[in-house]
């Protein structure tokens, strides 16, 4: 009896265990269903190339806020400053560095971000301009009003050359069968260099992000812009006779149009 008495005790923690391994794991994959894929992620760059697109989309829960970041790695960019020499003339007058910073940065979210995440929660994963600014370094500015000064002005060079970006509402959303679906299309500026570059996308519920996926995209030289791109590198002497012999040709071809022509007026 006693015997029988045990083993239905364990058997009754086991049932238990069991049902709290089962509530654990679906407490942890509650929100294990976003999902991304970004469309033209491998961009090549030859003579024609001018930009691109780059197009996101996946699902997610529904009734989840949604923010799409794409960015480079980050790193180290220094910038001219500029100021008055002598109280009246406008020159170079140092260099303001910037640590920790990436040279592209894109964020695209369904709502303003600061609407839908904590400061904590937009510093740990960097979201949003002022995620950036805290994260960031700047020297000789070192904090305060200065380095946001400098900062802003770091962002509006950036978003001049189209390498920064921020944007909110262009994701669609739509209804799909119980889940959500979202799309976003992006311009890929040509002036982003070669390299592989993080595609993330955020879902973001009270405040917080609970699921993160990612993937790239890849963006390289192909054909003969690689070939003189690995010549100006590892061959830059002969790269040099290479480009005054093509700028000579390139005279003597306009020479040649302008004589048959019957010369300029």
């Amino acid at each position: 009896m006693k015997n029988l008495k045990f083993q239905v005790s364990n058997f009754k923690f086991s049932i238990l265990h069991i049902a709290l391994i089962v509530l654990m794991m679906f407490s942890v994959n509650a929100f294990a269903e976003l999902t991304i894929k970004a469309n033209h992620d491998h961009i090549k760059i030859d003579f024609f190339y001018h930009g691109s697109t780059v197009s996101v989309k996946g699902e997610s829960d529904q009734g989840t806020d949604l923010i799409i970041k794409i960015t480079s790695t980050e790193g180290n960019q220094v910038l001219r400053k500029k100021g008055k020499a002598a109280g009246f003339l406008w020159m170079n007058v140092g260099n303001m560095e910037f640590e920790h910073v990436p040279n592209l940065y894109t964020v695209h979210s369904t709502k303003k971000i600061g609407d839908i995440l904590s400061p904590e929660e937009m510093d740990k994963y960097v979201l949003g301009y002022p995620a950036l600014s805290r994260h960031a370094e700047i020297t000789p500015a070192s904090a305060g009003e200065e380095k946001t000064t400098w900062f802003n002005e770091f962002v509006k060079f950036k978003e001049s050359s189209r390498l920064y970006a921020s944007s909110t509402g262009k994701i669609l959303t739509s209804a799909n069968n119980g889940r959500q679906s979202y799309y976003i299309l992006t311009d890929w500026p040509y002036q982003a260099p070669p390299g592989q570059y993080l595609v993330s996308v955020y879902a973001v519920k009270d405040k917080q992000v609970v699921e993160k996926a990612e993937t790239t995209v890849l963006v390289e030289q192909v054909g003969i812009v690689k070939t003189l791109a690995g010549m100006a590198k590892n061959n830059a002497a002969f790269y040099g006779v290479i480009s005054i012999l093509a700028a000579l040709a390139a005279g003597f071809g306009v020479g040649l149009i302008f004589r048959k022509g019957g010369g300029a007026h």
